[in-house]
């Protein structure tokens, strides 16, 4: 799903993305599935679309 929504992002530059998938993240995401995908992230899992990483680190 956070895959989609970096995808969806696609179009704007990368800080811009990112700003705004944290903000989607923040917004619609429950904590269990926030950690879960931080969790992903620090692991350096590279399914993980690189914004989406990014974003996961600001969290």
């Amino acid at each position: 799903m956070g895959n989609d929504i970096a995808r969806q992002l696609a179009h704007l530059d990368e800080e811009e993305a990112v700003t705004r998938i944290v903000a989607h993240l923040d917004r619609f995401w429950d904590p269990r599935m926030r950690r879960t995908l931080q969790a992903l992230a620090a692991a350096g899992d590279d399914t993980l679309d690189p914004r989406l990483a990014a974003a996961a680190r600001r969290l």
